[in-house]
């Protein structure tokens, strides 16, 4: 029997970014169960902190290093706890659970991806705000392009 941590209830969203000839790009994975196109993400597990989940679930998924350079971001989205199998670990009060966003700068690495994604591209920024499914994924790169932008200048 495997021996699986119990969902803790936050969830972490990681953009792998990378710096390119006129800005920055963006790693952006595609799902294998639902085809579409975001960042790393993925739950925290008992009583890990946000930044312990973003490394953890960007070297489950990339096979990036746990030790990059990552960045909290101030961006935090609510997302609904039905969206989740383990929600009735967390109690019935427990309606939404907060998204941590990081960034993650990757320079030399090279991603691997698991089965969880089929691919995974670089994009500016522009591209990757448009493929992305969900609005609040859009927020949290704005912020994070942002921020480099400002530390380039």
């Amino acid at each position: 029997m495997v021996n699986e941590m119990a969902r803790a209830p936050f969830q972490v969203l990681v953009f792998p970014y990378r710096k390119s000839g006129c800005g920055f790009e963006f790693a952006l994975l595609k799902r294998s169960d639902a085809g579409y196109w975001q960042a790393v993400a993925g739950g925290g597990e008992s009583d890990e902190k946000p930044i312990e989940a973003a490394r953890r679930e960007t070297y489950e998924e990339t096979g990036l290093s746990r030790d990059l350079q990552f960045i909290q971001l101030i961006t935090v989205l609510p997302i609904p706890a039905m969206e989740f199998r383990d929600r009735h670990l967390w109690g019935r009060d427990v309606l939404l659970i907060p998204q941590y966003c990081f960034g993650v700068l990757v320079q030399n690495e090279q991603i691997v991806l698991s089965r969880e994604h089929t691919n995974y591209r670089w994009l500016s920024f522009e591209e990757a705000y448009r493929v992305m499914e969900y609005d609040g994924n859009r927020i949290a790169l704005w912020e994070l392009n942002e921020r480099l932008k400002a530390c380039s200048s």
